[in-house]
């Protein structure tokens, strides 16, 4: 059975990037663990730094803002030898004491800290603590974690490492693991519930968060500027069409969907290209954080999602790059991540660049493959040469099947595999 079981309350599953966090704190005095509101980030933090001793405070509590903006330096200057602050982006100007603070004593480890906006690129961040910080990216569940199997998809896609597997087409059940996104508090939920869960959590996310980072005056357009996203999500960048229902400028718009991007609900995948090549299209592709929220902002289920094969082309592709992210992140090497598209309509849904090494994913929502689906990928194959790894395309299917020299047609399973952890 492909579908997955409801979470038990408050589930301590094993998360990817737990060794790297750890890594990071033996080797580095401040660590910052960010990402969306409700991924996970205090139920990993706490798992981590509790063994090792360090106290708790976060900056959920507007008291505690209150008295670290009235005196970062007393406020810091008073904390425990090890600390995990939470919430850090809401206190800005404590970055600046941080440094001085860790610029007395570079010992690993000293503080932790949470963020559910992305604050390196705050205008408010008074210091990056370049060479003293270093930055773990949590991500929602991938389905590698809530089955605690072993992210290997990347290592062999590197390796063009695939080999024939018969498996069964997922139908409906691809669209319910869609539609259930990787949130562990709506997870824990039956499916008819986890709408009003995500719902909820835009609303309080427009609400508080994103009020937090600028003053606007209409919060309102926060929620349905990000509905529009959702349906818009894989596709082309286009400002003027996400701006046009609000009657507001496009920089205007352009200004919140950052905002919505610091937040982690929106995510701009930049195009691939190489300076020597004119003719390849250099926009950006837009897509949601999660398409647990992308479902819920539509309104759809996962009858609904699967009946509307568009729409189900769509979420599909941005499933599969969220989960490629999160799987990205328990590997030792960064991965960097892109789209391919050039003027000849040649394109690749998903291109991951890991140090020399480039490999695309191309995405299809079908039981069928043929060999048309390959054209982006041998385009991208003949653009990069020996940099190529490997191109695969991943479909509904049955079977994988080998369609010339590192290039393969996987069914979607294929993706979170059958390992166990180690």
């Amino acid at each position: 059975m492909t579908n997955l079981p409801l979470l038990p309350a408050n589930p301590a599953l094993p998360r990817l990037v737990q060794a790297s966090l750890q890594a990071s704190l033996d080797d580095t005095p401040v660590v910052l663990l960010q990402g969306p509101r409700q991924c996970g980030k205090t139920t990993l933090a706490r798992a981590v730094a509790e063994p090792a001793g360090f106290g708790y405070l976060s900056f959920d509590d507007d008291n505690l803002v209150r008295a670290a903006r009235a005196d970062p330096l007393g406020f810091v200057t008073d904390l425990p030898p090890k600390m995990v602050l939470e919430e850090v982006q809401r206190v800005p100007e404590i970055f600046t004491t941080l440094k001085l603070v860790v610029d007395r004593d570079r010992q690993p480890g000293r503080f932790l800290l949470t963020g559910s906006a992305d604050v390196l690129l705050l205008p408010k961040l008074a210091d990056s603590l370049a060479g003293r910080m270093e930055v773990v990216r949590l991500h929602p569940l991938a389905q590698v974690e809530l089955r605690q199997q072993a992210a290997g998809f990347l290592p062999r896609l590197f390796g063009a490492e695939f080999g024939v597997v018969a498996t069964t087409r997922m139908g409906l059940a691809l669209a319910e693991l869609v539609v259930a996104g990787g949130f562990p508090a709506a997870l824990m939920r039956q499916p008819p519930r986890r709408r009003a869960w995500y719902q909820a959590y835009v609303q309080t996310l427009a609400q508080r968060d994103v009020r937090d980072l600028a003053r606007i005056a209409a919060l309102d357009v926060i929620p349905r500027l990000l509905e529009l996203a959702a349906g818009q999500t894989a596709h082309l960048f286009n400002v003027s069409d996400l701006a046009s229902p609000f009657g507001l400028s496009r920089p205007t718009v352009r200004d919140y969907l950052t905002l919505l991007e610091r937040v982690f609900l929106v995510d701009v995948l930049p195009p691939w290209h190489v300076r020597q090549i004119n003719r390849l299209v250099k926009t950006p592709k837009l897509h949601l954080g999660d398409t647990g929220v992308a479902c819920a902002l539509l309104r759809l289920d996962a009858a609904a999602l699967h009946a509307n094969r568009a729409l189900l082309g769509q979420l599909l592709e941005t499933f599969v790059l969220q989960e490629l992210r999160r799987q990205a992140g328990g590997q030792s090497e960064p991965i960097s991540f892109y789209h391919f598209r050039n003027r000849d309509d040649h394109e690749v849904d998903i291109v991951l660049e890991q140090g020399m090494q480039l490999a695309g994913v191309e995405v299809k929502a079908s039981g069928t493959v043929r060999a048309e689906d390959f054209r982006g990928l041998r385009k991208l194959q003949e653009i990069a040469g020996e940099r190529f790894a490997c191109g695969v395309v991943l479909y509904d299917g049955e079977v994988s099947l080998p369609f010339g020299p590192r290039l393969f047609a996987l069914p979607m399973q294929s993706l979170w595999g059958t390992e166990p952890f180690v």
